[in-house]
Formats: C-alpha cells, sequence, structure tokens
C-alpha cells in the first residue's frame, strides 16, 4: 500500500554538538532512549506542567527532528530560539513539510511508538511525496488505537501530559532529570493526581460533533473530542467515569448514550472498578 500523506505539517531540525542536551534539560522525551528509526511523542511545557507545544520526535543523522502540526511551527520556532542563549545549536524549520505515513515497512520509515504500543505498525517518513486519499484510514485507527493529537481532542495550554496518556506511551519521563514543567507532573505521578485520561467512546448511534460534552447523571464529566461515524475519543474524568460505569448510569455524548473504555495499552482501570475488584 502507497504512503499517505499528511496535510498542514511543520517540520524542526535541531542540530549541533549541543542538541541533545539542550534539548534534554526542555522537552518531556528522554533522548538519551531515543532509538534511531523510530518516533516518539514528546512535548514542550508551560511552567504550570501543561502541554505549550507537542510533537514526534526522531533522528536526522546527528540532529534531532521534531514534527508537529504547521500552526505550531513557527511558535515552535521562537520558542527554542529563546531558550538556545549560548548553546551551540543551529534550529531550522521546513513549513509545510511534506510527512507521509506507512501501514508497512518502508525504507526510511520510522516507526510510530504509539501505534506500536497499540499492536499497530505504523511508519513516519519525511521528505516523500504522497497523496492524502487514505486519511480516513489513519484516522479511524488513530481513533481506535486511542491516540488524542492537539486541536481535535485537546487544546494546548489546557491539558496535562497525564490528561493524553504521555506517562504511558513513552513521552514523558520521570527519571531523566529537570525540564520546563518537569516537577507539576512529577508530582502528579507520584501523588497519583491524575484524574483527566483519553477514552475510547462507542455508541449504537452516530456521535455528535466533536465538543459535545459527556455527561453522568446530568454532572459532566469530559467533553468529546476526535470522531469517525460512530466511535470517537474523549478526555474524561476517570474518577467520574468509573464511578457512573460502578453505579450502571448512562452516559451521554450530548444525548446520544455511549459506552466507554481506556485504551487497552495504557494499563489503566476505572478506580471504581479497582476499588470493587480489591473489596
Amino acid at each position: 500500500m502507497q504512503p499517505i500523506a499528511l496535510p498542514d505539517r511543520a517540520v524542526i531540525s535541531v542540530s549541533g554538538e549541543d542538541a541533545q542536551d539542550f534539548l534534554q534539560a526542555l522537552i518531556t522525551t528522554d533522548l538519551e532512549k531515543l532509538q534511531d528509526n523510530e518516533a516518539v511523542p514528546g512535548a514542550l511545557l508551560t511552567p504550570q506542567g501543561k502541554i505549550l507545544f507537542d510533537f514526534m520526535v526522531s533522528r536526522d543523522g546527528d540532529a534531532i527532528r521534531f514534527e508537529t502540526g504547521a500552526e505550531q511551527g513557527d511558535a515552535l520556532l521562537k520558542r527554542l530560539t529563546m531558550y538556545k542563549l549560548r548553546a551551540s545549536v543551529a534550529l531550522a524549520l521546513t513549513l509545510p513539510a511534506a510527512v507521509a505515513l506507512s501501514f508497512e515497512t518502508v525504507t526510511g520509515g520510522y516507526r510510530d511508538v504509539r501505534f506500536a504500543l497499540a499492536g499497530h505498525d505504523v511508519f513516519r517518513v519525511y521528505g516523500l511525496a504522497a497523496d492524502a486519499a487514505d486519511m480516513d484510514r489513519y484516522e479511524r485507527l488513530r481513533i481506535e488505537s486511542g491516540i488524542a493529537v492537539s486541536g481535535a481532542d485537546y487544546a494546548l495550554q489546557d491539558a496535562f501530559p497525564h490528561d493524553v496518556l504521555m506517562d504511558r506511551n513513552g513521552g514523558l519521563s520521570f527519571k531523566k532529570g529537570c525540564y520546563v514543567g518537569q516537577e507539576v507532573v512529577s508530582r502528579m505521578q507520584h501523588r497519583g493526581t491524575a484524574r483527566r485520561r483519553v477514552m475510547l467512546v462507542s455508541a449504537q448511534a452516530a456521535l455528535p460533533e466533536s465538543g459535545a460534552p459527556l455527561t453522568a447523571n446530568g454532572r459532566p464529566i469530559g467533553v468529546l473530542g476526535s470522531v469517525i461515524g460512530r466511535s470517537g475519543l474523549a478526555i474524561v474524568r476517570i474518577d467520574k467515569a468509573g464511578e457512573a460505569i460502578a453505579a450502571g448510569q448512562m452516559i451521554l455524548a450530548g444525548d446520544v448514550c455511549v459506552n466507554l473504555a481506556l485504551p487497552a495499552w495504557s494499563g489503566l482501570s476505572f478506580p471504581a472498578e479497582t476499588d470493587e475488584a480489591s473489596a
């Protein structure tokens, strides 16, 4: 199957002798664990621990590549430049960038570790011309795999990395040392205070449009994100959803009755289910 083009992407190349050390002290990803030929998620956080920019990280020879949404490209470049100071680092932005996806091994492809966790082969390919005819297939697979993306599923500067499962998909390190926002997300991790999580949403009827509230017993518990037909993603209060499920309460997306499930690869379970199992 031919690779398909991802529209509206930007690529920032970070090179120079200080590139890895410079980024290691900024972003959530542990670059010392970044393998050749793989693409891993990452983020640059606000000091309050929320996602300011999100991206996929990979190696490009001696350089480190950030792939992000075109709308983030210029601002991310400016932010990295602001942090650069006297570091021996060169920054280069390609906008728009040719980014393609393949569902089978391809020369020059980088395995997307998010999909690999969900048991699927998806490779990101850079600098390859392709068409976007099969985007629906990719979107369905992304939703089925429980992979949230900014814009469609959450707003930048509004979500913590835990909300979008970055603590589970390799995009958030708790061992590499300090980086922007690290103290806040580490505290959330060690105190177990992460409450919002990405969930799979399914229904017997077509789901409402993205942005519809999810409610249980008339109370909001989350917001619907990406939608294709009767399937979607939502960021939901895991404690409130667990309580509703344990009590047999109907959960609604708008006025459509839905089922919620946590992505199996996340290893998470609803708190109410966990409490019942240990009782």
